[in-house]
């Protein structure tokens, strides 16, 4: 069961999919397909670039966010996962977009220990959406 609200436009993963950690699971196929659309042959190789970049900056950020929460860090968490929503929202991990967003708001309401369980479930997101990620960089 996902961790955050969803909004009507996102659906969770299917129980097939549930999960497993495929990228089907995790991102969502529209978006990914209207950025197909932007190399459609893939003779730039720009998804592949666009995975790699963000792969590179998940990761970073993902570190950072552990380090705001063992620091109890409420400022830097809540920046760190207003830089992530949008980001993650583009390359189609709306689930992890949604959770940046509710940490988002939490750091502002100044209260870390409310904020422990939507940052420990927004991390186990963001590892799903990188092992997704890293998933279709391999293919």
């Amino acid at each position: 069961m996902n961790r955050f609200k969803l909004h009507r436009r996102c659906q969770a993963p299917d129980a097939a999919d549930a999960g497993t950690g495929s990228p089907a699971a995790v991102l969502d196929a529209e978006a990914i397909h209207r950025l197909r659309q932007l190399d459609p042959d893939g003779s730039r190789g720009f998804m592949g670039q666009l995975l790699r970049t963000f792969e590179t900056s998940l990761v970073r950020h993902l570190a950072s966010l552990r380090e705001a929460q063992a620091q109890a860090d409420l400022k830097r968490a809540g920046d760190v996962a207003h830089t992530l929503k949008s980001s993650s929202a583009s390359v189609g991990a709306l689930v992890f977009a949604q959770g940046c967003a509710v940490v988002e708001r939490g750091a502002r309401q100044g209260d870390m220990a409310a904020l422990q369980a939507p940052l420990d479930g927004l991390l186990a997101e963001g590892e799903r959406v990188l092992a997704a990620v890293r998933a279709m960089l391999a293919t």
